[in-house]
């Protein structure tokens, strides 16, 4: 990270000190262009416009991601511009997804840098309103794969702050691609506003697509056979090759105009795909670490015993009812004929379609279903419990019986928009009476739709059940995300997938026991090395399709597998050090050569970034107060030694000083220093005895960095 911090000081040394008179003529302004007629410029209006702007203007946002095999690096570089000769407060703020950990914060103020720096979180008695707390309003905080960080602080007057943020996230692959977003919403117009995506993989590309803007009312996931040729947004420039992909976006002020006055533009969204080996998979190895590709193709679908699980509260009538009808009856339709299914729906009373049993699809079945389907009615509370519990009964029940497929895939799918209000509505209990009904005999997937769900609640139980949470926004086209998600986990491939490696030649392997493998996705671990003078590893991967166990095996050349996984990291480097010139290409070029730098050790950066998932998981399956803490203790230590602020770290950063006469005070003392800190409200279930730790020394007009999604 200090390379990073050095390279930008390099490139871009106006971020440092005051500004000379002359220096405000570089900067643009959405009141010197006439957006009916062709860009031109006209006289300025410094006064007037000082008088209309009180808030920073934001000069230069550049956002660089390095994507090397599917793990991504990116770094966002904020130039703000304070025009008064008073201070001026700055607010910082910008959506990541939540599946990322943000690995550095740094801020340049008045000539001098403030370097975060992550910190064990420490346990407090109770999380403020048992809520994650989130200062977004508006369209930015309505996304439901995001969550904002934010910063506040104040600019000396006649001064530029420097704010840089650096994230990493594994892509994950759904429905047969990777989806890479970036967020654009500055709220305001940009004078320089840049986004640089490199792919480089050991695999050749062979699907590349970039979609138009994409806001909150957009779906997050679309079914792949409703897709329809896109056309990427203006001033995209993509230039492919075999193994390397370049993207870039850069719209001018006026073209930002053009689509949005307010500055919030939406996503930008990479999607992209690469060829599959064979066998056993992808394996790179880098510096005594692997990472291991496995995502199999051309196989059978697997039967799937599936019980859908329907809020039907009052809460449910208008809009909700209706899209998930909508969804559910194109479901039905995409159902084999080696499938069993069942409905049910809940509210103050359950109701079961075809009790006490599951049935196969069959025309006749399929008729009866859309009636059922059609006939639900909102009304009542939400009884979750009861619906949860019934649709565990119906499963074990059908599982026990002799008309059941011993290699078939067995899934619960709940919907809801709300919270327990009906029978048991504690969240522990629901939980506790969810595992003892399931026995880890199938997996739960749960559903959100809308802004008062207990999100925690659904992302646990799936979690404990080896499931996924999806959430739905409020104003989102329910009916084709639901599909999406369907279609996900719709077309089952193997069951029971064990992989394993030589014994005592590797350690510290990440999760390697996976009950299900879904069409379209992909299974990655990583791990430890045990001796890096191995001349191969011996790989077995074991699995059910069917009525057939599969098993398959080989021996990888360590030293080939070390010498080619170099090799893409170099092609990264050159790829990320190159581009063409533009007025912000010093910074982009900066970025550029840090990022190439962190993707030298990416193999070990994935084995952390998987480690500390599966420790947050681990935890909420441990049986006992030491086994529970032992996780903790390192997932925490993984997350110090990687810089990742996570649920267990808080991140502090100091916070500048400005006087009253708008010019920053003298640099205080390490022990005067005051912090800010950052915390992840992107938390796992459970994890509200662990939060930010008071800090009695924080001066009266410190400001707390921000991080998360409101109802996550």
């Amino acid at each position: 990270m200090l390379l990073l911090i050095f390279l930008l000081i390099c490139f871009s040394p106006r971020v440092l000190g005051q500004l000379e008179e002359s220096q405000f003529e570089d900067d643009f302004d959405l009141a010197d262009f006439d957006l009916d007629i062709a860009p031109r410029r006209v006289p300025r209006q410094v006064k007037t416009i000082l008088t209309k702007e009180t808030k920073p203007h934001i000069q230069e946002l550049s956002i660089k991601t390095t994507i090397i095999s599917r793990y991504a690096f990116t770094a966002v570089y904020c130039a703000m511009l304070n025009r008064h000769s008073a201070a001026a407060e700055g607010v910082f703020s910008f959506q990541i997804p939540a599946g990322a950990y943000i690995s550095n914060f740094t801020m340049i103020i008045g000539g001098r840098v403030y370097q975060s720096e992550v910190r064990p979180r420490q346990k407090k008695v109770k999380q403020e309103n048992g809520k994650a707390r989130n200062k977004e309003s508006g369209e930015a905080s309505q996304e439901p794969e995001l969550e904002v960080f934010r910063m506040a602080a104040s600019i000396p007057g006649r001064n530029r702050a420097v704010f840089l943020l650096t994230y990493e996230e594994l892509l994950q692959r759904r429905l047969g691609h990777y989806e890479h977003v970036t967020s654009l919403r500055p709220l305001q117009l940009v004078s320089r506003l840049s986004v640089d995506v490199t792919i480089v993989d050991h695999s050749p590309i062979t699907h590349l697509q970039v979609l138009p803007l994409r806001n909150g009312k957009s779906t997050n996931t679309v079914s792949t056979k409703t897709q329809v040729k896109q056309d990427p947004p203006t001033t995209t420039v993509i230039k492919q090759e075999k193994n390397v992909c370049k993207i870039t976006f850069g719209p001018n002020i006026v073209q930002q105009a053009k689509i949005t006055t307010n500055g919030i533009l939406g996503d930008f969204v990479i999607r992209y795909d690469v060829q599959r080996e064979l066998g056993i998979g992808d394996i790179q190895v880098l510096n005594g670490h692997f990472v291991h590709y496995f995502a199999p193709k051309d196989l059978p679908a697997v039967p799937k015993n599936v019980v859908f699980v329907i809020d039907t509260s009052a809460s449910m009538v208008g809009t909700k009812i209706r899209q998930t009808k909508d969804a559910l009856f194109t479901i039905l339709k995409d159902l084999r004929p080696g499938d069993r299914f069942n409905f049910l729906s809940f509210s103050n009373r359950i109701k079961v379609w075809q009790p006490n049993r599951l049935v196969p699809v069959t025309p006749l079945n399929i008729r009866d279903a859309k009636k059922f389907i059609y006939m639900l009615v909102p009304t009542g509370g939400t009884n979750i419990d009861g619906g949860i519990q019934t649709g565990a009964n119906l499963l074990r029940e059908y599982l026990s019986s002799p008309d059941s497929s011993q290699n078939s895939v067995s899934l619960i799918i709940f919907l809801t928009d709300g919270r327990p209000t009906v029978g048991e509505i504690k969240s522990t209990a629901i939980l506790g009476n969810t595992r003892s009904a399931v026995q880890e005999k199938f997996c739960i997937f749960t559903i959100g739709m809308g802004n008062d769900v207990d999100y925690r609640l659904l992302d646990r139980m799936a979690l404990e059940n080896c499931g996924m949470m999806r959430r739905i926004p409020e104003d989102a086209d329910a009916s084709a995300m639901l599909k999406g998600f369907y279609d996900e986990i719709g077309t089952p491939l193997l069951s029971d997938i064990r992989i394993n490696y030589t014994e005592d030649s590797v350690q510290y392997v990440t999760q390697h026991l996976f009950t299900n493998y879904f069409n379209g996705s992909e299974i990655v671990i990583a791990g430890k090395l045990t001796n890096n003078s191995m001349e191969s590893l011996h790989v077995q991967v074991t699995a059910s399709n069917n009525d057939k166990s599969i098993i398959l095996e080989t021996d990888i050349p360590l030293r080939h597998r070390q010498i080619e996984t170099e090799k893409h990291v170099n092609a990264a480097r050159v790829a990320m050090a190159s581009g063409p010139k533009t007025p912000a290409s010093g910074v982009t070029h900066g970025l550029g050569i840090a990022l190439g730098s962190m993707a030298e050790d990416f193999v070990e950066r994935v084995w952390g970034f998987l480690s500390v998932k599966d420790g947050l998981r681990s935890r909420l399956r441990s049986q006992t107060s030491k086994e529970r803490e032992d996780h903790i203790k390192q997932a925490t230590n993984l997350s110090l030694n990687y810089n990742f602020l996570t649920p267990l770290t808080n991140m502090v950063v100091e916070k500048p000083e400005v006087l009253a006469d708008g010019t920053m005070a003298p640099s205080p003392t390490s022990s005067q220093s005051s912090g800010d800190t950052v915390s992840t409200a992107n938390e796992l279930p459970s994890d509200s005895q662990y939060g930010e730790t008071p800090n009695d020394n924080k001066k009266p007009s410190s400001q707390n960095l921000s991080l998360g999604n409101k109802d996550r």
